[in-house]
């Protein structure tokens, strides 16, 4: 985090290596260090496109969220938290505390929103240190074996499917209300709307480890579109002269706020306020325009202020002043090493951790929490683009890099200038130059943490036989999300040699096609009757390996890709 870059070479390691030899991968890459006598519980919750002006607390003129407010009255406020322009990038370094780079996580679609296998997440250390450990709402960071939350160190999970209810990676036709989730890897049915429902099995993890230490993750995707939301909830807002997008957002947060409350007077009633941190922040900036969102400039998926700028609140009685507050620069990935020092928990060996603990300042010791700089990127593709979409932060100064910007870049002073307007890069030309060589020496050094090669879904393991393949994660310049996108293609790694049964399911089909799949040097096709949903496969022999799968129909004249396929090794 700091602008001296430490050598571009990082150590990489195995996690079969790591589990066939008996050892979990945190157990494998921690130190032993002291654990302090009674450890803290963690809730940590974050909601999804929720903007910084999305609270009554940050100045909202129409919205009260009085429940969201109680943790920065009770607790300590962070002015200067940033996050990244979207939302898989901020989760993973959330987990890690790494830059998203690092870990394989560069957007939110088209397979480049899995994380890496061998990253170490915080539920890992902290179950490895004998934490308890739930999510419940959003992953997005893997639909598959070894990449899903179960795999990355949480023992108890209630999700939707990649990045949202009703997206291509989730089961078709699904809602926000009385919808289909994973609930400890296996689909069911839930009655009720979905913050609600993450909200219940949040409040059951809490009080069925009430007496041991646990690190409950609530993490929402309300207020994310589709705004799905029941009218009665909307009509208020209505009636307040707000156009229906905000309208259905705002429903949508108060809903979330209440929900908070509940989880909070839950803590309460088991005696737990005391014992228990927590943690408040959204993912990003909000995503409809507008909407109050403090004055500042941009929206989700830009750099700007709009899109990076969220507020952090954290609630610890007794350790936190209350009404305290900091203006220190600070970010996502500060929030793992916290709650690893929190804990007693050692940070991963072997690898670099960009965050830094957020404890001296919630203790009040902002004197010892030196100046650093900060950098965040995003745009789509599999890989950065130097010197677009970027910015580079330190405790006044804020560089944007963009391609399209006269001379490539803008200098903003946000002391004297919180709303960007003014660009000083000629009034300060040495800062700029400085600024952006640290983010070069930055993209350089993130980047030989392990290249942009994607991870693979593994197909064939006995974790998950079968898998099924979304259009979420599939690759490729002809991949995309829309029902008649013509080819995408999945990176798989066959874990065994031998016979695999495929099916591929998509809408019903308008004429007669050919159903056609290939991977690993195997090919096989079939018959698709007009009407149509799914075509199965005569059982193909397929070699153990790296490669691709692909899938697609055959019209004659044109193709299609499907939406699914479900693949399992049958011997």
């Amino acid at each position: 985090m700091s602008t001296q870059l430490l050598p571009a070479a990082q150590i990489r390691w195995s996690r079969r290596h790591f589990l066939g030899a008996g050892l979990s991968a945190a157990a494998a890459l921690t130190l032993n260090c002291q654990r302090p006598a009674r450890r803290p519980n963690f809730i940590v919750v974050m909601t999804d496109d929720q903007g910084y002006g999305d609270f009554s607390a940050t100045g909202n003129p129409v919205l009260r969220t009085p429940h969201t407010d109680s943790l920065a009255a009770d607790g300590m406020r962070f002015d200067s938290f940033h996050v990244c322009p979207v939302c898989a990038p901020t989760r993973a370094s959330l987990m890690t505390g790494r830059y998203h780079f690092r870990t394989g996580v560069v957007d939110t679609f088209k397979g480049r929103a899995m994380m890496h296998s061998d990253e170490v997440t915080v539920a890992e250390l902290l179950r490895e240190g004998g934490y308890r450990t739930g999510i419940f709402g959003k992953w997005h960071l893997g639909d598959n074996y070894p990449l899903r939350p179960q795999d990355q160190g949480f023992e108890e999970s209630l999700i939707h499917m990649g990045g949202g209810i009703g997206q291509p990676g989730d089961q078709p036709g699904n809602t926000y209300t009385d919808p289909q989730l994973r609930e400890n890897g296996d689909w069911k049915r839930f009655q009720g709307y979905c913050t609600d429902i993450f909200t219940n099995g949040a409040m059951a993890f809490i009080e069925k480890h009430k007496d041991e230490p646990f690190f409950c993750y609530l993490a929402t995707n309300a207020p994310h579109t589709p705004l799905e939301v029941p009218e009665e909830w909307v009509e208020p807002f209505r009636g307040k002269g707000l156009d229906e997008d905000t309208a259905r957002v705002y429903a949508m947060v108060k809903n979330i706020d209440d929900n908070l409350g509940r989880v909070l007077a839950k803590l309460d009633d088991l005696g737990l306020r005391e014992d228990t941190v927590v943690m408040f922040l959204t993912d990003n900036g909000p995503q409809q325009q507008g909407r109050f969102n403090g004055e500042m400039r941009g929206l989700k998926g830009t750099v700007y202020q709009g899109g990076i700028r969220v507020p952090l609140f954290v609630r610890w009685p007794g350790k936190v002043a209350a009404g305290s507050s900091t203006d220190r620069l600070t970010a996502h990935l500060d929030i793992m090493p916290t709650l690893c020092e929190m804990a007693g928990v050692s940070l991963p060996r072997g690898r670099e951790v960009d965050g830094r603990s957020l404890l001296p300042l919630l203790e009040g010791r902002q004197g010892s929490w030196a100046d650093r700089t900060l950098f965040t990127q995003w745009h789509r593709g599999d890989a950065p683009i130097a010197r677009e979409s970027a910015a580079v932060l330190t405790g006044r100064y804020k560089l944007v890099l963009k391609r399209d910007l006269p001379g490539g870049m803008e200098l903003f002073d946000l002391l004297e200038d919180p709303g960007e307007t003014t660009n000083i890069a000629e009034k300060m030309p040495h800062l700029a130059l400085e600024l952006s060589r640290r983010y070069d020496r930055w993209l350089e050094h993130v980047s030989a943490t392990r290249g942009y090669e994607p991870p693979r879904i593994w197909i064939g393991d006995r974790n998950e036989d079968p898998t099924t393949l979304t259009r979420q994660d599939w690759r490729g310049p002809r991949a995309g999300w829309t029902e008649d996108d013509v080819l995408g293609y999945w990176e798989v790694d066959v874990r065994q040699s031998g016979n695999y049964q495929f099916v591929v399911r998509t809408k019903p089909s308008e004429q007669p096609a050919t159903a056609w799949l290939r991977v690993n040097g195997a090919e096989t096709s079939t018959p698709m009757p007009s009407g149509e949903t799914r075509a199965e496969f005569a059982p193909l022999a397929v070699t153990a390996g790296p490669g691709r799968l692909e899938a697609w129909l055959d019209y004659g004249e044109q193709t299609r890709g499907v939406w699914y396929v479900d693949a399992e090794h049958i011997g």
